[in-house]
């Protein structure tokens, strides 16, 4: 990938930021506790709720997303068929400033009745719409979507930490980018693989994504617009509109997949230096945090 770029002084400045704060997740000093937010607690789903297409929130129709091992796991042996059921399980928290971090296995079987783009594919969405806001028959969350691929062992390369866009657009390279999808530059993983994805989301600004430690896209300014999510609230679809923040999906679309480690380091809070709350890793300041 070409070097992040951009005439913006914006840009410049959350670039620097981006750099600080990356230094500060690998150097912290020990003194200082990282307030990482496991959001799996290996035992259940409870504090997540399921949103799959042509069902009602909060219907995890076939078992969808269970808990097992200590996993989350995506399966499908209980569908009579597919039925363009994309499904999303989604924590109920939203957050805006934050460093994501968790594994990925893709394993078991690809549902043959689903679109052949669903093989070994499947993503977390991060600034996504309240799952409650969604109708019935919406298929896709408005949300930005760190996609997840697997080798499909024909020896062509196949990235892993792309960036897709279900109504939404992203700048890239210092412009609005038409793609649905970006490819990142990663290595290809196959399929039995366990690949640790970390996702640092700076609200409205900066997204960076890394896979196994290394950063393989960066892009800017997500905001409602572009195509793909179809039968959604016409008031909710604010084409333009910045997204400062959202809610966290983990995506069912046809292929079965494991998500393990799932945790969350938030970089909102106290600025102050003066105040016990205070995080050398912050980088959005929230007084009310400061105690």
């Amino acid at each position: 990938m070409k070097p992040f770029v951009s005439s913006s002084k914006l840009i410049a400045y959350l670039l620097l930021v981006l750099v600080f704060a990356q230094f500060s997740f690998t150097s912290s000093s020990s003194k200082e506790k990282e307030d990482w937010i496991s959001l799996f607690n290996g035992k259940d789903i409870k504090n997540w709720t399921v949103k799959i297409h042509h069902h009602e929130v909060g219907d995890n129709y076939g078992e969808t997303f269970r808990v097992e091992d200590g996993l989350i796991k995506v399966r499908y042996d209980k569908y009579e068929q597919f039925n363009e059921r994309y499904g999303h399980l989604y924590f109920n928290t939203p957050y805006s400033y934050y460093h994501l971090s968790l594994e990925y296995r893709f394993t078991g079987r690809w549902r043959k009745d689903a679109p052949s783009y669903t093989i070994l594919n499947s993503g977390v969405m991060f600034h996504s719409q309240d799952p409650r806001t969604m109708p019935k028959e919406q298929d896709w969350p408005i949300s930005v979507e760190m996609q997840f691929l697997a080798g499909l062992g024909d020896g062509k390369p196949r990235p892993t930490g792309n960036m897709c866009s279900p109504g939404t657009d992203v700048i890239f390279e210092g412009k609005k980018d038409p793609r649905h999808c970006i490819n990142s530059t990663s290595k290809t993983y196959e399929k039995e693989e366990w690949v640790k994805a970390d996702l640092i989301v700076l609200g409205d600004s900066l997204i960076t994504h890394q896979i196994n430690g290394e950063t393989v896209l960066q892009y800017a300014k997500p905001q409602i617009g572009g195509g793909v999510a179809n039968r959604f609230d016409p008031a909710i679809k604010v084409d333009g509109k910045l997204l400062k923040e959202g809610f966290i999906a983990l995506q069912s679309e046809g292929q079965e997949i494991d998500f393990r480690n799932i945790k969350l380091l938030n970089l909102e809070g106290c600025m102050n230096p003066k105040s016990k709350a205070f995080r050398s890793y912050y980088v959005k300041s929230n007084p009310a945090k400061c105690k």
